[in-house]
């Protein structure tokens, strides 16, 4: 079958995810054309043929929270030339691809193009657990403003799909119907990785709201860290009491990460996934306001595999690294998977919308 697939391009996890699906789908003999937004495209055009860039929503962070009023001037700014320019994209890929079914990892204008061609859409993403499964009074505590105002910006943007795999590292209960709870998808170099428990705990964070994380890292002397993400564009190592300061490669990040004691990191779901699959305790910083990851962390907070703190403070680093043992115990109660399960859920799900055509 000819595929379209959608890539929401705020974060990176996405992509992650998404190349596995499509080196799958390539693999299963299916053609794919891929639509990106932000800086997923130039990880995407990387690895595929077929990858086209569009305008996608942009957020605006500060103190580890989301600007809406910020958000919403970038958004209107960005939409009087991007949306134009995504029309004349979709209008161009009709002509030239004409696909039969469409897959979006939360991408609204390829879910758009299902709906105006009439197509058959899949969604395959983390996020549509927040709208679709169940959630207990302890993960909604405090916080059910953001939950319903989540919910709500799910269903604009994606309001309908003729079925829903949604990636999960907790177990959480479906509630409507067109709906699979998947693992986590893990990258094949995740699955490979020869795991093992060194010295230093990893730590992953773009946020400038935690520039001043450095410093409360050095009153531990005893710990080394390693840090990706809040010095951009390093070429080699820096070293500054036990806080290295890492130039960021994939291969060098992931045996980081699976020889790493422990994580501390935001409360993306790739990496959390990731991490809980590799029986590394982790410590979560969850963007304010962004119900997403918010759950993540309670999830991951409830189950044991590790803490949460949105202000992450030389206290709750200290009461991670007290605790990361218990937290191990705790992982070795979760179950591993690979992509087995989604793919053959998956496979089913295509060679019935392909007997349909």
């Amino acid at each position: 079958m000819k595929i379209l697939y959608g890539v929401v391009g705020e974060g990176m996890g996405h992509a992650m995810r998404s190349q596995v699906v499509i080196k799958q789908l390539l693999a299963w003999g299916h053609e794919v054309i891929i639509v990106v937004s932000g800086r997923a495209y130039n990880f995407l055009q990387k690895q595929f043929a077929g990858v086209n860039q569009i305008w996608g929503l942009t957020m605006v962070m500060a103190d580890n929270e989301i600007q809406k009023t910020e958000t919403a001037l970038e958004v209107l700014k960005g939409s009087l030339s991007g949306l134009p320019e995504n029309l004349k994209s979709f209008f161009r890929l009709n002509e030239k691809f004409k696909p039969d079914l469409v897959i979006s990892d939360f991408e609204t204008w390829s879910a758009l193009y299902a709906y105006n061609s009439l197509l058959p859409l899949l969604c395959i993403d983390n996020i549509q657990a927040i709208r679709r499964c169940w959630h207990s009074d302890e993960i909604l505590r405090g916080k059910i403003n953001e939950w319903q105002l989540a919910k709500s910006v799910i269903k604009s943007k994606i309001p309908r799909a003729d079925h829903y795999f949604i990636t999960s590292f907790f177990p959480a209960k479906v509630k409507k119907e067109r709906t699979t709870l998947v693992p986590p998808i893990l990258r094949e170099e995740i699955l490979q990785v020869q795991v093992s428990e060194k010295e230093h705990i990893l730590v992953y964070q773009t946020s400038e709201t935690f520039k001043h994380l450095p410093e409360i890292l050095k009153k531990f002397p005893e710990v080394p860290f390693r840090i990706y993400g809040l010095r951009r564009n390093l070429e080699t190592e820096i070293v500054e009491e036990n806080v290295t300061f890492c130039p960021f490669s994939e291969a060098g990040f992931i045996s980081d990460l699976a020889s790493s004691k422990a994580v501390i990191a935001s409360a993306g779901f790739t990496l959390m996934g990731e991490a809980v699959h590799l029986g590394k305790p982790y410590l979560a910083t969850p963007v304010k306001g962004q119900f997403e990851q918010i759950m993540n962390a309670r999830y991951l907070d409830t189950l044991g595999y590790g803490f949460q703190d949105e202000e992450l403070d030389e206290f709750s680093v200290r009461y991670f690294l007290k605790n990361i043992s218990a937290c191990k115990r705790n992982l070795l109660t979760y179950e591993k998977k690979d992509n087995s399960f989604l793919f053959a859920q998956l496979a089913a799900k295509l060679a019935e919308i392909e007997a349909s055509l």
